[in-house]
């Protein structure tokens, strides 16, 4: 972030910092649309935070996230945005005719399904009993950002029946999924200068770039990738968790 602000500033763009409570606090909505916070216009707004329950601790935050999503600057991510990276809509297009909504050619959407794993609801109570019965094939994830949350193995099995004597609506914050075995490879790690020979598995995520104003799309490209390496051994794969390491399709 540091960089980011720098950079900018060599190109006379002001960056501001302020929590969610402090624009509710300060925030306004010109009627031209434009939010100003402190009397400063604002243009562009990144969310640092916002992606986890704990950054909405009152209803000052979500005024404040209301506040932003109604103006007209230009928002990273937008509320629409945000919640299509959520785990419960990714199950929702695994659903059988989501995907013909979006796309007509049917090649294009057999090649997509060829990648999903299964995803369901946990009102699907046929997989909630195949999960408890065999959870070292399953999943679960909470609607949650980056790595860390998911819930593998036994665990798997003793919070579903958790969730099922307690008869609470917290099962909505949670899908299963088909748990994936990718190939093990032999490889080198680093890690703060050190390096560490093991066993290892990568995931490869494309980046998008997106920009739309109201229901015209200004832009949609793929634009890189980023691959994610971690030991076999270990559930989770965040890289700023700390679960994995940046690697390279040259090097692996």
């Amino acid at each position: 972030m540091e960089l980011l602000s720098l950079a900018l500033n060599t190109h006379g763009i002001t960056i501001v910092r302020k929590t969610m409570a402090e624009v509710d606090q300060e925030g306004e909505i010109l009627p031209d649309g434009t939010l100003s916070v402190n009397g400063q216009a604002v243009a562009v707004i990144y969310f640092r935070a916002g992606y986890t329950p704990v950054d909405y601790p009152s209803e000052s935050e979500w005024r404040a996230r209301l506040l932003m999503e109604q103006s007209s600057a230009v928002k990273c991510p937008s509320i629409s945005y945000h919640l299509v990276g959520t785990k419960k809509i990714q199950q929702e297009l695994a659903k059988p005719g989501v995907l013909e909504r979006f796309l007509e050619n049917k090649d294009d959407i057999a090649k997509m399904r060829e990648c999903f794993a299964g995803l369901w609801s946990l009102d699907d109570s046929d997989i909630v009993k195949k999960a408890i019965e065999r959870p070292e094939l399953f999943v679960m994830k909470p609607q949650r950002e980056g790595g860390g949350n998911n819930i593998y193995g036994d665990a798997v099995r003793d919070t579903l029946i958790k969730l099922q004597k307690t008869g609470s609506q917290e099962d909505a914050a949670y899908i299963l999924m088909q748990r994936i075995f990718p190939n093990i490879s032999a490889a080198v790690l680093m890690r703060n200068g050190g390096c560490h020979k093991d066993h290892a598995i990568s995931e490869l995520g494309i980046f998008g770039t997106y920009l739309r104003n109201k229901d015209r799309v200004v832009m949609n490209n793929q634009s890189g990738y980023l691959m994610r390496t971690k030991i076999s051994s270990s559930d989770e794969g965040g890289v700023a968790a700390g679960f994995a390491v940046i690697d390279s399709v040259y090097l692996t």
